[in-house]
């Protein structure tokens, strides 16, 4: 398969992905996509049920998700948050996400920004090939170089960074501080009471 061709425009990467909640790390690969790879804008785009989890639904909301992810990245000039996933029926393809990004953006140079767990998995995503003749992937990788696939375009974004949702989850049902978290998305968690947090 021939590498995908793009006219020139604006560039855009689509992040997709649960946020639950959203975190500093999401925002530093973000930023950190935007530093290298020169992007105009980062498209955040919270999915309603992930097709890659198999533990249902996520925890919050996605209106609350979507709230937290306009905390996370205010003043960011970059950053835009898109609820299509969230209202189309589930689970969330990535391929019919791309199609209506390209239908609204067509002159935009579209990437999709992901980890490299999800890199390796991609073969298993529901039309892996549609997918890759439509964009360019961005892989954030903490432990060297992804492995490049033949007719892929992808871009390597090296860096660290140990937040976890699950951690963060996890330390608010015991009553914990959780660390990796931007102070007004914590506030909003206290209190919308998620994740069996309480108040601070």
């Amino acid at each position: 398969m021939e590498a995908p061709y793009f006219p020139a425009g604006e560039k855009i990467a689509l992040f997709g992905g649960s946020f639950d909640p959203v975190h500093l790390g999401h925002v530093a690969i973000a930023r950190l996509a935007v530093a290298q790879m020169g992007l105009e804008r980062v498209i955040f785009l919270p999915c309603r049920i992930s097709p890659h989890k198999q533990a249902g639904a996520p925890p919050a909301a996605g209106e609350d998700r979507l709230a937290m992810l306009r905390l996370a990245t205010a003043g960011l000039p970059w950053a835009e948050i898109d609820d299509f996933d969230l209202v189309q029926p589930p689970p969330s393809f990535s391929y019919l996400t791309v199609a209506e990004m390209q239908r609204r953006h067509p002159r935009a140079r579209l990437f999709w920004l992901l980890g490299k767990d999800q890199w390796d998995a991609l073969p298993r995503w529901r039309e892996p090939e549609r997918l890759a003749a439509s964009v360019e992937f961005i892989v954030f990788s903490r432990e060297g170089e992804p492995l490049p696939r033949a007719g892929w375009t992808m871009h390597h974004l090296s860096g660290e960074h140990p937040a976890s949702a699950t951690a963060i989850r996890r330390n608010l049902a015991a009553g914990r501080s959780p660390q990796h978290l931007d102070p007004t998305v914590l506030d909003f968690i206290r209190t919308r009471g998620l994740y069996g947090a309480g108040p601070a």
